[in-house]
């Protein structure tokens, strides 16, 4: 598989050639799906460009549409970043479009947890409407998820496409245009401190291999990286520069999982290994 990274703008033509250009390049190097960070095609609300007002639907249509028919022709499964538009005064979702060799939108995800304050006045809900479906689908026999960036805070998620049988999840990120005095500062920049820590206890805790993506628009916080089953990163991309990471996933190599034997009790509310004992030296807690 691909993890793609490239400088995501408010030119959706730029946008897609980009797009194009490392498909093309993912399938010479015999990947299976090309992975893209979130809203890759459509740019992002409120940091691309302010707001929907007078945003080019049509355009979006279809540049999407010629992404589709390359996927067709090159044979790979593509997981697309984009807007898509809402009926009425309903805003926006922030979704990842799931293309399939043929070239089929066959399912869409759309980011559940957007940022921003209850009142939808901030962050992401300013411009974007959540949206509440897990999507899982098989590829070449591995059972994979989609989550969008923010997810990332809500580990239920990660536990829930565990119960729905994932074992290969797409994260796409969009976390970039940043300025810093210092990018190493964790009270300028937390996401470059937590998010690769966080992808690799998500991937241990749930035997799950993760591709992880983002834009390479300057400055970005983290370039993108594929973390297999154990929580071991096992490539990493440079930051702020348009590059693809291919990866082997191999669901017939064995990685160590500590919590193998009781994570499906624990994951239906059973909170212990083994068989509890009754005694009372058990039951009284203050006391040597």
């Amino acid at each position: 598989m691909a993890t793609c990274q490239f400088a995501i703008s408010a030119d959706i033509e730029s946008n897609r050639d980009m797009v194009m250009r490392q498909m093309r390049l993912a399938k010479q190097e015999g990947a299976d799906v090309a992975h893209f960070s979130e809203t890759c095609l459509g740019g992002y609300a409120g940091v691309d460009f302010d707001s929907f007002d007078g945003y080019d639907w049509d355009l979006l249509k279809r540049c999407t549409l010629r992404i589709t028919a390359l996927a067709k022709e090159l044979g790979i499964w593509v997981v697309l970043g984009s807007n898509h538009r809402l009926s009425g005064d309903n805003k926006p979702h922030n979704s990842l479009y799931l293309i399939d060799k043929s070239g089929e939108i066959i399912d869409r995800y759309d980011k559940m947890f957007c940022t921003g304050n209850r009142e939808g006045t901030s962050g992401d809900l300013k411009h974007y409407s959540p949206g509440s479906r897990f999507v899982v689908f098989d590829l070449k026999g591995v059972t994979c998820g989609l989550q969008i960036c923010h997810d990332m805070r809500y580990p239920e998620l990660y536990r829930e496409y565990k119960k729905l049988g994932a074992q290969l999840m797409f994260h796409s990120y969009y976390n970039g245009k940043r300025t810093f005095s210092d990018p190493d500062d964790p009270d300028q920049n937390i996401h470059k401190v937590i998010t690769e820590p966080t992808m690799q206890t998500y991937a241990a805790v749930n035997s799950m291999w993760i591709s992880t993506n983002n834009t390479s628009t300057k400055e970005s916080s983290w370039p993108s990286f594929f973390v297999r089953p154990d929580g071991v990163v096992t490539g990493r991309l440079k930051r702020n520069a348009e590059a693809i990471l291919i990866t082997t996933v191999d669901t017939g190599n064995t990685y160590y999982d500590a919590s193998r034997a009781w994570r499906d009790r624990a994951m239906n509310g059973v909170f212990h290994s083994g068989t509890l004992v009754t005694d009372p030296r058990s039951d009284d807690r203050r006391s040597l």
